[in-house]
């Protein structure tokens, strides 16, 4: 019976037939392409070394069954072409089988020693699972050997195990088109600080901002320290503030300062005042960048604010109605409408006729146990800061506040790892201070 699980190591030497049965040759590798994130390779073909000791590749499509007896082939005739790796392309048992990795749970060393590739419903093989054991000291008993979900072992994308980037660059950043900015960051925690910085400076400023927002504190970091202090600074201003903010108030003071110097004064202001405030206050969680409209705007111009693709959902779901000037801090806040409201009534409305007055707002030094229980009071993922003159200086979304709920690490850290949501409570939180060959 044909087999829908097999491990590399043990397919290495099996024979290769064809439907015949007549021997082809050996199985001497199984190609994969390795994705740049963390789901499971594909296997594109097995690599077979002729009786004249040749190598040539076979593509999985023409592999009709793994057995006990050896590779069955759909077809005897195959292309004699000399077998050459590609750029984008790894070897399970040349190059996986023996990488240096490490435990996504314990970032413990470890050593792969088997990978183990199963077929899906179409008919693909992915690697879906990694035997590894872990390193221990010299002359220590050998640790025994744990298999693990591809996505559970640290070091295995292309560029760590290859040790270069792709040939194209432009190929490459054009992998990176269908991930969120999230996901790429994801990428990037897994790669060399050499490979980040060979990236970072390929990627459009706008992408790199979004990016660096999503990665950790120590990745952000080490990423924005990488770069020219002039490139350095133009990310900071293509950031949203409060983002922008937090990232320079873990920097030296001597590199916040420069930064702050060259980016352009419009830019830095509002992260200078940002920066005044506490991190775990309403005045340290807020952006300065909210939808602000006077009273006689209309439903129709508060809806075409709210479509702005550069805005979050959270930030969108609701607009503040302030006097003069809209720019924050501004004129006296006078209430908040929500989106729903907006898309209830015709767009020729005034949002003057739908404000919200009743809404309580955040003080600046509003504690983050105060920011959450708003939340959680009144069903919102948006909330305005107003100071004690009665401007709105700003709003404060639910992502913000979930950012510092969550275990500084949280961004590098599975489904899997994340502590139950019993066990998250506020006293974890700051205290209130095909033939690819062919």
């Amino acid at each position: 019976m044909a087999a829908t699980r097999v491990f590399a190591a043990r397919v290495n030497g099996m024979p290769v037939i064809s439907p015949k049965g007549e021997p082809v040759g050996k199985v001497r590798d199984i190609v994969v392409t390795l994705r740049l994130d963390r789901q499971p390779p594909r296997a594109l073909g097995i690599v077979v070394e002729l009786p004249d000791r040749r190598t040539i590749f076979v593509p999985m499509g023409r592999v009709v069954s793994i057995d006990a007896h050896g590779v069955t082939l759909s077809t005897g005739s195959v292309n004699l072409r000399g077998f050459e790796q590609r750029p984008a392309e790894a070897l399970l048992i040349g190059q996986v089988i023996g990488a240096r990795v490490r435990i996504a749970t314990t970032a413990t060393a470890a050593t792969v020693v088997d990978t183990r590739l199963d077929q899906n419903r179409s008919r693909d093989w992915l690697v879906t699972q990694v035997a590894v054991r872990e390193h221990t000291r010299p002359f220590a008993r050998r640790a025994p050997v744990q298999v693990l979900g591809w996505p559970d072992v640290r070091g295995l994308t292309g560029p760590e195990i290859l040790g270069t980037l792709p040939r194209d660059m432009h190929a490459l950043i054009a992998s990176f088109e269908g991930l969120k900015p999230a996901d790429v960051a994801n990428v990037l925690h897994d790669l060399t600080p050499a490979l980040r910085k060979a990236i970072a400076a390929s990627l459009s400023l706008d992408r790199l901002a979004d990016i660096v927002e999503e990665l950790s504190e120590s990745d952000q970091t080490e990423l924005l320290g990488s770069l020219e202090e002039s490139r350095a600074a133009d990310v900071l201003e293509a950031m949203d503030p409060d983002d922008a903010a937090d990232l320079l108030g873990e920097l030296p003071s001597t590199m916040k300062d420069r930064l702050l110097e060259l980016m352009e004064p419009e830019e830095s202001e509002p992260v200078k005042r940002l920066l005044k405030y506490s991190s775990d206050t309403a005045g340290g969680l807020m952006t300065t960048d909210p939808v602000v409209l006077t009273p006689d705007a209309t439903f129709a111009e508060a809806l075409a604010r709210v479509r702005n693709e550069e805005l979050t959902p959270a930030l969108a779901s609701m607009v503040f109605v302030c006097r003069p000037p809209q720019s924050t801090p501004t004129g006296q806040y006078i209430g908040c409408v929500h989106i729903q409201r907006l898309l209830r009534d015709a767009p020729f409305e005034l949002v003057a006729g739908a404000v919200d007055r009743e809404l309580p707002r955040l003080s600046e030094d509003a504690s983050l146990t105060e920011v959450t229980r708003f939340f959680a009071t009144y069903n919102l993922v948006c909330a305005p800061v107003v100071d004690d003159e009665g401007h709105l200086v700003g709003a404060v979304s639910v992502d913000d506040v979930l950012d510092h709920l969550l275990p500084s690490n949280w961004r590098t850290m599975s489904l899997g790892e994340m502590p139950d949501a019993g066990t998250t409570t506020m006293a974890a939180a700051p205290s209130d201070g095909g033939d690819a060959h062919g």
